[in-house]
């Protein structure tokens, strides 16, 4: 089967792999109809956060997908189910023709999905990296006693999981939410799901919360871009006791710096989010399809370029240099 392979930081390639099979109990073989490109995926093969085992992995770094089950040996995913794919994010598998799962990482889409319809199973797919934000806004906003005050939130960064962080926010009851971004096509978008919008540099983000906040900052900021200067200004623009949401992955191995005078002066909780396809019963992903199906939460915004397997490095660099004005791009084996 063709599948991507990562020998090095900076060198994606689209090569021969054997077909996985199906050889334990639990475990199914997925035909991949398509994959999507995660923020995560750029820190891997192009800053060199390489997990140790990536270059052994056919369809590395990919782990957003959807497909259909051509081999079985799970009682939860007969042959002919469409599913969301949920593998280990270090893992990835998903920028292949065809992947190996088990029952412990897939969700099986809803009865009336068509698998030979693309638009549709791409707009399931957008459940994979939704899953992984309302995971993570548990974490970042947990129920407390007494009830926090859902004033104002801030979200570094408009691309898929912001925007997916924007709407669960607002759903969740916050008065305000304030979302920056560098490109103005993300920034329209955003607005138009009910956000006030920053576009940086060209506006002060810190500023601009400070206006809005009344100089208290804000209840709950989120960097969904993984940038280590945007993880220290959240420290700096959120209000006293409030919440970090760290989402972006790290742009390296290396230490980095956190304001931590800033951090201790103001109560600030920090609060980092990774393995949510490690939760058990992957409920924030069923709950993420769920949201498609009953047209709950928007995602057509997501559905931008389609392209083939082998233009998947060119696609992580256009990605790189901010989208060229798409949110969200598809690879299709």
């Amino acid at each position: 089967m063709r599948a991507t392979h990562v020998p090095e930081k900076g060198t994606i390639l689209t090569e021969q792999w054997p077909a996985p099979e199906a050889t334990r109990d639990g475990e199914f073989v997925v035909r991949v109809v398509a994959a999507s490109v995660c923020g995560s995926d750029l820190h891997a093969v192009l800053h060199g956060t390489l997990h140790p085992l990536g270059p052994t992995r056919a369809g590395y770094p990919g782990h957003e997908g959807v497909g259909v089950v051509t081999e079985s040996r799970s009682r939860k995913f007969p042959v002919g189910t469409p599913v969301l794919c949920v593998p280990p994010g270090e893992m990835g598998g998903t920028f292949a023709e065809y992947m190996l799962l088990d029952d412990d990482h897939a969700v099986a889409l809803p009865g009336d999905v068509d698998p030979s319809d693309l638009t549709q199973m791409r707009r399931y797919m957008m459940a994979q990296q939704m899953g992984t934000c309302l995971y993570a806004m548990d974490l970042y906003w947990p129920t407390e006693v007494p009830e926090r005050h859902a004033g104002t939130c801030v979200i570094m960064g408009a691309g898929s999981a912001g925007l997916f962080f924007l709407q669960d926010a607002l759903r969740r009851g916050f008065e305000q939410v304030i979302v920056s971004d560098k490109q103005e096509s993300r920034l329209r978008i955003a607005r138009e799901l009910g956000a006030h919008t920053v576009r940086v540099p060209d506006e002060n983000l810190a500023s601009v919360v400070s206006e809005l906040t009344g100089n208290n900052g804000a209840d709950l900021v989120i960097e969904a871009v993984g940038s280590d200067a945007l993880r220290a200004e959240a420290v700096q623009i959120v209000a006293h006791r409030g919440i970090v949401g760290w989402f972006g992955l790290y742009e390296s191995f290396d230490p980095a710096p956190v304001p931590i005078f800033e951090t201790f002066r103001k109560c600030v909780r920090l609060q980092a989010s990774v393995a949510a396809q490690s939760e058990p019963g992957l409920v924030s992903f069923h709950e993420a399809v769920r949201r498609i199906h009953d047209g709950e939460v928007s995602v057509d915004y997501c559905l931008g370029p389609v392209h083939p397997l082998e233009e998947a490095g060119e696609v992580l660099r256009i990605a790189e240099r901010g989208g060229d004005g798409h949110v969200k791009f598809t690879i299709v084996p």
